[in-house]
């Protein structure tokens, strides 16, 4: 598009001005505006079709949608979004990190998109709070560091969901996970094993928790707990999604994770569903898991699963002094299973491995790796697939819901 950014910020002074800021103007009644002015613009510069819808559409994004985001966002192929300051816009797509040639006009133009982002979902970040998690109408999770802690200007991180959540089928149809692996999953999932998803930034642990949770039986009662609200459960009407709050310069408290959880075992859960565990809260999910709240799900960040063990305690130490013996003999008895999740070679996502939490002896805990991805020698690409390395040990579960005999 052949237009400077003097013009455009022209442009959108001249739409402003003529606008009627008395009332709440109608998407079509500043799309009518728009082309009004737009109209000998595009003569004088003599723009052709392309050039003036263009032209419009950006001026649209600028007043009533994200501005330069808007395009990447409504890019169904695109799943990340990173903006360093207002000149440098990367985003991924097919598993590779492009650069934008968008950019935003100014800082300032930059700050009122993140201002509009953050109060889409009533967060407030300022100097006084230069950090914020919060989403997008669509779901999509948003995390905004402020200048000066971000020291080249404001970074914004949107990282986007598929509008329809994938199924389990489509997991296997992609090879993210074998036929057998998934049923049994869907087995242990409805014979209420407490299951933790595990994996590095991007490797899908939120997608795999919402594929999880399709086999959960439709008349439970489910409580979903998260800092900033992705889980699209599917097909749940007894369903209740409780997300964290910020405090703020008005007085107003925070919300923790922790908080959601006390108060979500008041609520008759069947399920409790924690998005990631990052802190203290973990102690208060294995409490959960323990005193009764089967079949409950939750994820966190960690390389392999026994890392994820390390990961687990060191969050539960940050909330509680413990001895560590008491904190690992919470987890074997808390947490059923283990699924650990990673990005390949080939950028796609995988399960690497699902793991058993056999038993808590002489103050270890000792782990039953039922499937581990094997991948085969290739030049490129991750060519390989989930092989049987073992078999469930603990059943009782599976035989108190009548699916014992169908376990192999």
């Amino acid at each position: 598009m052949k237009v400077s950014n003097k013009e455009l910020l022209k442009l959108r002074e001249d739409i402003l001005s003529a606008a009627d800021l008395t009332k709440e103007m109608e998407d079509e009644e500043v799309w009518h505006l728009i082309c009004e002015r737009c109209r000998n613009f595009a003569k004088e510069r003599m723009l052709t079709l392309k050039e003036q819808e263009a032209l419009k559409q950006h001026l649209f994004h600028s007043l009533r949608r994200l501005d330069v985001l808007q395009d990447l966002l409504d890019d169904e192929e695109i799943t990340e979004i990173m903006v360093n300051g207002p000149e440098r816009i990367f985003y991924e797509k097919g598993g590779g990190i492009y650069r934008s040639d968008r950019s935003f006009g100014s800082n300032e133009k930059l700050n009122d998109v993140i201002q509009q982002m953050a109060g889409t979902n009533n967060r407030m970040v300022n100097e006084s709070c230069p950090i914020v998690d919060t989403r997008l109408k669509d779901g999509s999770r948003v995390n905004i560091v402020l200048a000066p802690i971000s020291i080249d200007g404001a970074a914004v991180s949107i990282r986007k969901f598929p509008k329809k959540p994938l199924l389990m089928e489509e997991l296997v149809q992609m090879g993210a996970i074998s036929e057998e692996a998934a049923d049994v999953l869907k087995m242990l999932v409805q014979a209420k094993y407490n299951i933790f998803v595990s994996g590095g930034t991007g490797s899908g642990k939120t997608t795999f928790l919402n594929a999880l949770s399709q086999f959960i039986p439709r008349d439970e009662r489910i409580i979903t707990i998260e800092d900033s609200a992705e889980l699209q459960l599917i097909e749940k009407s007894n369903l209740v999604r409780l997300e964290t709050r910020n405090a703020n310069t008005k007085g107003v408290e925070p919300i923790t994770i922790r908080d959601l959880i006390r108060s979500a075992l008041r609520m008759r859960p069947d399920r409790i569903i924690v998005g990631e565990c990052r802190g203290a809260e973990a102690l208060d999910v294995l409490q959960a898991m323990n005193t009764g709240h089967d079949g409950s799900l939750s994820t966190g960040h960690a390389n392999t699963c026994k890392d994820m063990i390390s990961r687990l305690e060191t969050m539960v130490l940050m909330g509680m002094e413990l001895p560590l013996t008491a904190i690992r003999s919470q987890i074997a008895s808390g947490i059923d299973l283990f699924v650990h999740l990673g990005r390949m070679r080939d950028k796609s996502r995988k399960v690497l491995s699902i793991t058993e939490v056999q038993s808590f002896s002489e103050g270890e805990i000792v782990l039953n790796e039922l499937y581990r991805f094997q991948e085969e020698v290739r030049e490129t690409g991750a060519d390989g697939g989930l092989v049987c390395t073992g078999c469930l040990l603990h059943r009782e579960k599976l035989f108190a819901a009548g699916l014992g005999k169908a376990y192999g």
